[in-house]
């Protein structure tokens, strides 16, 4: 029993210097994977959030939806399109993003934060003006956005207040129009527009590995420049390729460290912030 106590207080005196470090810091932390369709992963990654928020960090959740978006057209006969991989949004597919994104997710984060003893508020394009982007780029995918500014008034206010803004990923253009944007560029993006100290990105993936079959070539931490080399080699490809490419840019952007971490392992996020060694791959610039 005294053993198990001793170890409590070690970890607590590991974490110190970071939690001073990071005192009133902005984290952007990106929500997926199983943090967004396994209740059990998605309430402990609440309560990581809300001891962040607790010890004077200021963390700002960006969630994706994009299994519920496709399960829900899907329910309403609709066949989900998507163009190199990535979804195309007409006015029907961006109604039930809507919905999915925030009726459902966002409010649902927000029930569970407060269930976990802290204060969340849901905000977006929609209904807030949280979010302010264009049409996206390049091939056309419809409705699909990119973000370009955001309430920066609302967010101060917010965050001075200990509430942790629950960001859906939708935009609202200069005349009005909504876009569906993906998640892990709103939060790359977002991070970036408030200065953040650190972006995380969330999934099911423990972070970059050299070599994809197997988990101990899980590569710790890495300077930019190099992530660049490791896609050319095409040890980063596939679906973690969208979330190295958003982090870089966030990166580029002016943020200190991006992080990749697996919510499979209980409590990713409170390791990766607060232990040397951390659980996934950092990303510094």
């Amino acid at each position: 029993m005294m053993d198990k106590a001793i170890e409590k207080a070690a970890v607590l005196i590991e974490a110190l210097p970071y939690i001073k470090s990071f005192h009133q810091k902005i984290i952007v932390v990106k929500l997926g994977g199983s943090a967004m369709t396994d209740a059990k992963v998605l309430h402990s990654v609440v309560h990581d959030v809300c001891f962040m928020e607790q010890v004077g960090m200021r963390p700002v959740l960006v969630h994706g939806g994009g299994p519920k978006i496709t399960a829900a057209m899907e329910a309403a006969g609709l066949a989900p399109k998507f163009v190199d991989g990535q979804r195309y949004t007409d006015e029907p597919t961006l109604q039930i993003a809507m919905k999915a994104l925030i009726d459902d997710l966002s409010n649902d984060v927000v029930r569970r934060i407060r269930s976990a003893g802290g204060v969340g508020i849901a905000v977006n394009g929609r209904d807030s003006d949280f979010l302010r982007g264009r049409k996206r780029a390049g091939k056309d995918l419809g409705l699909v956005g990119e973000v370009t500014d955001v309430n920066k008034p609302l967010a101060e206010r917010l965050l001075a207040g200990d509430i942790i803004p629950v960001v859906a990923p939708i935009a609202r253009g200069e005349d009005g129009t909504l876009y569906n944007v993906n998640a892990d560029l709103a939060a790359a993006r977002l991070a970036a527009l408030l200065g953040a100290s650190k972006c995380v990105f969330m999934s099911n993936v423990p972070g970059i590995l050299r070599d994809v079959k197997d988990p101990d070539s899980l590569v710790s931490t890495v300077r930019a420049e190099d992530v660049r080399k490791l896609i050319t080699d095409k040890v980063i490809s596939g679906g973690m390729l969208p979330k190295v490419e958003a982090g870089l840019a966030s990166i580029a952007a002016g943020v200190a460290k991006v992080h990749m971490i697996s919510g499979l392992i209980p409590h990713s996020l409170l390791l990766e912030i607060f232990t040397t060694r951390g659980v996934g791959t950092e990303i510094v610039a």
